[in-house]
């Protein structure tokens, strides 16, 4: 039995003795940041002036006084001297491998006009011999102020002697030299191949089926070794990085692919968080493309915080800047006039029809897969919430965090469609800036209203996440897919696109709405939102710091704010605080 009064004696030596011993906390945080201005992006959106980071999770956030209590003489502390902090933003969809490759070689044009263009035909045909391909490697005509693409005539005209291809990514020209030794004449059977209404001859307007008939084979090519694409990633990574960025979703890879940045994460040079959407596997039939998807050996999550595998992905349309995006209603004649294509009822292009797609959602949901599709037309953001609405009848999806990216035109219905099934809209905001004065010209008043409506959807409850598509061009604004986010946040803010015009005023949504989109959004849909997104105790030590407080500056200044500061993981990657 237990002695009382030996438990007392045993009690006070042990007060004795810690009295005798000096107090040494065991903890002291890494860093701390101190005198700032810290938008947390918690359920509150609270504004604090401290955070305290331990190894690479944030360890507390709220007051400098509290803080520093947290501190000893190995601690790093950090002045911020007034300068606002966020988490480190996201982007939820661009194409780093490629874009990091695009101009090692050549730095690629952004031309802003027909006579600009066809100046750097002309200068290409200058470098070349006879016979060697001049390729733009994303050029669309909407971009340019007469916004149309030159016609066969004027590409012959400047290049009579070397083929030329102008590639839209989901249409282009070509010119006649290209169409010869392509084989491409008017006895050429295929529905790509635009054809003259009169003689039926072929126009150099092709869509993106018809790709596989340009004979490239003679096209220089600049071929890479796996370590120069070790490289090129690294440094567009980096890139990112100065912009704030410390988390992408890469938008599409083969599963191969996902080995270049397995490797760079092994190698400790990984610079930002991986989401890889993984391209699905051909479909045939139903029982082949399980097959295909199992024989993968993974799905959705697998990983860990630095590189995860995402969502399946399909394409189901074309593109907006090549007039093949699958729409509500008929394009227009305007599409003709701008695009080159179309017809009374021309609705753009379908890669499945509505029974495939049914199926292909049921299978990825069944095996374990979030959901995703390359959609840029109203019809075909229909067909796919019907697919999943079809699918979440027997298996509920909600959950999932199904996905369509890009998407561009949300009608009410659609809107309210998104909200019942959890599916989130994930847009690329540089379109709006870069894309909508076409759009509005093309579709007209009535049509332009349902482009890219955030209010509507933010007031209803959809989760809009938001990405660039970047694809070439190492340049964060003159990208032909410009991937700053602040210039993104501007586009949302105002409304306002590259020629200044404010399209469609009464969508344009708040600040920290926009803040959210590129932080806690762009996390929740990757299913991350529990480790990275906010700055709060126990997440991830993603932060950035920039040059103006994005709350409180002239809203045209938001484009042009700078990142001093991006820290990944607890370690600064970008400095120039």
């Amino acid at each position: 039995m237990f002695d009382l009064k030996y438990g007392k004696l045993l009690y006070l030596l042990i007060l004795c003795y810690l009295s005798l011993v000096p107090f040494n906390s065991s903890f002291c945080a890494d860093i701390i940041f101190i005198n700032g201005n810290i938008i947390t992006v918690d359920k509150n959106f609270s504004i604090v002036e401290a955070i305290a980071i331990f190894g690479n999770k944030i360890e507390k956030v709220g007051s400098n006084s509290e803080l520093l209590k947290l501190s000893n003489s190995k601690t790093k502390i950090i002045d911020l001297k007034g300068k606002t902090v966020l988490p480190g933003l996201v982007d939820s969809h661009t194409h780093p491998i490629y874009a990091g490759e695009s101009e090692l070689f050549e730095e690629i044009p952004n031309v802003q006009t027909l006579q600009e263009l066809l100046f750097y035909i002309k200068e290409e045909v200058k470098k070349k011999n006879d016979g060697e391909w001049i390729i733009h490697p994303k050029f669309f005509a909407t971009r340019l102020n007469e916004m149309r693409a030159p016609n066969l005539k004027e590409l012959d005209e400047v290049s009579p002697n070397n083929p030329v291809f102008l590639n839209g990514s989901y249409g282009g020209s070509i010119n006649s030299y290209a169409m010869k030794i392509s084989g491409i004449n008017k006895s050429t059977d295929h529905k790509g191949i635009q054809k003259d209404d009169v003689i039926g001859e072929p126009t150099g307007v092709l869509n993106k089926s018809a790709f596989k008939l340009v004979k490239l084979g003679g096209a220089r090519s600049n071929k890479l070794i796996f370590n120069e694409r070790l490289d090129a990633l690294e440094n567009i990574l980096k890139k990112y990085n100065m912009v704030g960025f410390t988390s992408i979703t890469d938008g599409q890879l083969s599963p191969i692919n996902v080995k270049i940045y397995q490797t760079l994460l092994s190698q400790g040079r990984l610079s930002v968080r991986v989401f890889v959407n993984i391209r699905a596997p051909r479909f045939e039939s139903k029982e082949q493309f399980a097959k295909e998807l199992k024989k993968l050996g993974y799905f959705t999550g697998f990983g860990d915080s630095m590189l995860r595998i995402g969502a399946l992905k399909i394409g189901l349309d074309g593109g907006i800047l090549t007039g093949t995006a699958y729409m509500r209603e008929p394009w227009g004649e305007r599409a003709k006039e701008v695009y080159g294509i179309g017809g009374t009822n021309y609705r753009g292009i379908l890669n499945y029809d509505e029974e495939q797609l049914e199926q292909i959602v049921t299978i990825a949901s069944d095996i374990g897969w979030k959901m995703t599709a390359h959609i840029t037309g109203g019809g075909g953001v229909d067909m796919m919430l019907d697919a999943y609405d079809k699918v979440n009848r027997k298996n509920k999806i909600t959950d999932k965090r199904f996905s369509i990216i890009h998407g561009n035109f949300f009608t009410p219905k659609a809107i309210v469609k998104c909200k019942e099934l959890g599916v989130i809209a994930d847009c690329q905001y540089g379109w709006f800036y870069k894309d909508s004065d076409a759009m509005k010209y093309i579709l007209g008043d009535e049509r332009i209203k349902t482009f890219m409506p955030l209010n509507s959807m933010v007031k209803a409850g959809v989760i809009v996440s938001g990405g660039s598509d970047h694809m070439v061009k190492f340049d964060s604004y003159s990208a032909i897919n410009p991937y700053n986010p602040f210039l993104g946040m501007y586009s949302l803010i105002t409304r306002k696109n590259e020629k200044g015009n404010v399209i469609n005023s009464s969508e344009a949504i708040s600040r920290e709405d926009a803040i959210k989109i590129y932080t806690i959004n762009n996390a929740y849909g990757s299913l991350e939102e529990d480790i990275k997104g906010s700055l709060e105790k126990g997440k991830l030590a993603d932060l950035i710091v920039i040059s103006d407080d994005l709350l409180t500056c002239s809203e045209e200044s938001i484009k042009d704010i700078k990142v001093v500061m991006t820290m990944l993981d607890g370690k600064i990657v970008f400095d120039k605080l």
